[in-house]
């Protein structure tokens, strides 16, 4: 009887507790599996900013600098309760001139003025509501005066565009981070995080230099803890934090110093219209206004040229700009003055406390068009030695054109922004070698892209390419032939504007975006046990190697004579 009362104690208990202990897989049998095991995608919400319960109390930006342009600085406080304390600060130089409160009984800004007489040190921030007070510590630091810190892009550059986390892995103890949402890699998943860090980006920074790359651009690397899909680091949750999993903000600190020593600049990929749904301050929202919310999900129309159409609704405009870029991907309201405040600082803190040379502006064409304008007005005035250039995935020279500085398209409106990626060049490219010449098709294309620069009041500091993470590789566009292969890289190298190869161009990477994974595959011999590069290239893709190295010697020397013995 004891026996068959412990063998049915050990049947109903222990045995289903033993089986709910088990780790379940997040993972299924489908190398395009986006969304973990059990998981699906969020349903939209309405978002109020009534205030929740705060699980860490936060100050941003974290610190900040004496001796910038502006000595304006909004600091944002989040605690429990903080909306409806009074605020004051003793200290030398610093003083408090405009307070905000907003919906959220969680959030308090304050305007502060850094004067010429405030010196580096720490203070307190102390607040007061009747017999309550609370106390937090900040920190201005002496801005750096090095003016050849931050030493901006030109068409004497060759940038080299690479994905984090399928670059290179370099440390693998940042592989799984506990309490992140996605933990550990599988690289047989295509959306999942494969490991590729900025470590290994350090690592491989020889090999870039031998390549005669003088920029690197990283996809996104502030925090991304997403639950699927975080490996391509476009859905930002925290704006001042490095994602712990790519490294730290120390690292990146140290592969921006590293790089300079090589004589290798840093561009940094930016995304002031959207955030991801898993962003601290999304959780508890600061102002019911602090993104575009609609009645039920309500997807972008990403027809922008609607910003320009003099004949196009204001609805359809609405639509395109203020509309979601994806489910998890709130849209961001940056008429709000906090909103464009907070985006502002963050970037103007990474120039200051990294010493980057650029930024990459992704989805240029989606947040407030006045918003980028100040926004590209106050880091020229920041940082005269700072280059940005919008992603401006759009069709027509001219619509093209409207989001650079100076070029009159658009009555009464500068963006201030220098350049942009060039993606009617691109398309003029792949047209030439794969459609048969004609009047205006074939390479004519390319005649009448070019015929317009006088719409760019510099073109010479747009971004070209022959691809990116979010096109097909261009040696399968191309049909594999390496003669096409090698004029692709000739006009490239030789056309006006900064070059930009994708990584593993350089090697022949392959494939279509049927589904986008698939050009963001993993780079050979970036991770251990792989096997080396050398072992992997292919003759013709050796060919095509010392073919971009005389395209590139060509570009650099001045277009002086060169030997072109082994060049083919």
């Amino acid at each position: 009887m004891v026996l068959k009362t412990l063998m049915a104690f050990w049947g109903l208990v222990i045995f289903p507790l033993l089986l709910f202990a088990q780790p379940v897989s997040i993972y299924n049998d489908d190398p395009e599996q986006r969304l973990p095991v059990g998981m699906e995608k969020p349903a939209h919400r309405f978002i109020s900013a009534a205030g929740g319960k705060v699980a860490q109390a936060r100050v941003e930006p974290p610190f900040w600098w004496i001796g910038m342009h502006s000595p304006m600085l909004e600091v944002m406080i989040y605690d429990q309760g903080v909306r409806d304390f009074e605020a004051a600060i003793q200290y030398p130089g610093v003083s408090i001139r405009k307070t905000t409160r907003l919906q959220n009984p969680n959030y308090l800004f304050l305007e502060l003025e850094i004067g010429p007489g405030a010196k580096p040190g720490k203070f307190d921030i102390n607040l007061k509501k009747g017999t309550l007070s609370k106390k937090y510590t900040y920190e201005i630091r002496q801005k750096n005066t090095d003016k050849s810190r931050v030493q901006g892009l030109s068409p004497a550059d060759f940038i080299y565009l690479l994905m984090p986390d399928r670059f290179a892995n370099g440390d693998p103890t940042n592989d799984s981070v506990e309490g992140m949402s996605i933990e550990g890699v599988n690289r047989e998943k295509m959306y999942f995080r494969h490991g590729g860090d900025l470590q290994g980006v350090i690592d491989n920074l020889d090999y870039l230099k031998s390549l005669g790359i003088t920029a690197i651009w990283l996809n996104p690397v502030v925090e991304c803890d997403q639950p699927y899909e975080s490996y391509h680091g476009y859905a930002i949750t925290n704006h001042f934090l490095i994602d712990r999993r790519f490294g730290s903000n120390e690292k990146y600190l140290e592969l921006v110093q590293k790089a300079h020593e090589k004589g290798i600049k840093i561009i940094m990929d930016i995304v002031p219209n959207h955030v991801g749904d898993q962003h601290w301050m999304i959780g508890d929202l600061p102002d019911e206004t602090w993104i575009h919310q609609f009645p039920e999900f309500t997807r972008t129309t990403y027809r922008d040229p609607t910003l320009m159409d003099p004949y196009a609704s204001e609805k359809d405009r609405s639509i395109m700009s203020d509309a979601w870029f994806d489910h998890h991907m709130p849209d961001l309201n940056q008429k709000h003055p906090q909103v464009a405040n907070y985006l502002t600082q963050s970037y103007l803190w990474w120039v200051e406390y990294s010493g980057h040379d650029a930024y990459r502006i992704d989805t240029y064409a989606y947040p407030d068009q006045s918003y980028m304008a100040a926004l590209g007005k106050r880091l020229q005035e920041e940082y005269p030695r700072l280059s940005f250039f919008a992603e401006t995935w759009v069709h027509g020279v001219a619509n093209q054109a409207q989001y650079t500085q100076n070029n009159n398209l658009r009555e009464g409106y500068n963006s201030y922004c220098p350049g942009v990626t060039d993606f009617q060049l691109h398309y003029a490219l792949n047209e030439a070698l794969t459609r048969t010449q004609g009047w205006s098709e074939g390479a004519a294309r390319i005649y009448y892209t070019l015929m317009q620069d006088f719409l760019y009041e510099d073109p010479y500091r747009n971004v070209t390419f022959l691809d990116n993470h979010d096109l097909s590789r261009f040696y399968s566009v191309i049909g594999e032939n390496l003669a096409k292969f090698k004029s692709g890289l000739a006009f490239l190298m030789t056309t006006r504007g900064i070059p930009m190869i994708y990584y593993g161009t350089e090697i022949g990477m392959k494939n279509f975006t049927d589904p986008d994974g698939k050009v963001r595959e993993d780079f050979p011999g970036g991770w251990q046990g792989d096997a080396q590069i050398s072992s992997c290239l292919r003759e013709e893709v050796l060919r095509s190697r010392r073919f971009l190295n005389m395209s590139k010697n060509w570009r650099f020397t001045g277009r002086k004579h060169l030997p072109c013995r082994g060049a083919a």
